[in-house]
């Protein structure tokens, strides 16, 4: 299972990815949508289920409804998507988490603690900073969990 991991779209939904939308399994949005066309351009170009949760800039309807968490399982995984790591509500080792996805950053950042993947894409919206243009794949199956970054921009 091949689940195509971005965050912090800003209401950006740049050409680059729709390919790799159209490829994947499942789609992970770790928040700060910025607008919904976002979301519905996505569904438009991919059959994927697609998880999206609230980010700090989705305060007006319909993204303020989007959940503060996902909890999904891939591929025997369980997967736990929440836009600012700062805000982690739980201890994954204790949860059975096997991946931790975030964004706010804007900074893709790959670590594991305790045995759980700590996973931020990066950014796929306007370019802050100095900071790539990065998103990432998620290859999950029999239970294990290879991460694949993508930088579409440095």
């Amino acid at each position: 299972m091949r689940a195509l991991v971005i965050s912090d779209t800003h209401g950006l939904l740049r050409p680059e990815i729709l390919p790799l939308a159209r490829t994947a399994d499942v789609i992970l949005h770790a928040g700060d949508v910025g607008r919904a066309e976002v979301l519905d351009d996505l569904r438009a170009v991919s059959p994927a289920p697609i998880h999206a949760v609230r980010g700090n800039v989705d305060r007006s309807p319909p993204l303020s409804s989007l959940p503060e968490t996902v909890l999904v399982e891939l591929g025997g995984v369980w997967v736990y998507v929440r836009h600012d790591l700062k805000t982690l509500d739980l201890l994954p080792t204790e949860a059975g988490i096997g991946v931790v996805v975030s964004g706010h950053t804007h900074a893709p950042r790959l670590e594991e603690r305790e045995g759980v993947i700590f996973l931020n894409p990066g950014a796929v919206g306007p370019r802050r900073f100095r900071l790539p243009v990065a998103c990432a794949w998620l290859h999950v199956g029999g239970g294990t969990v290879q991460v694949e970054p993508v930088v579409l921009e440095r």
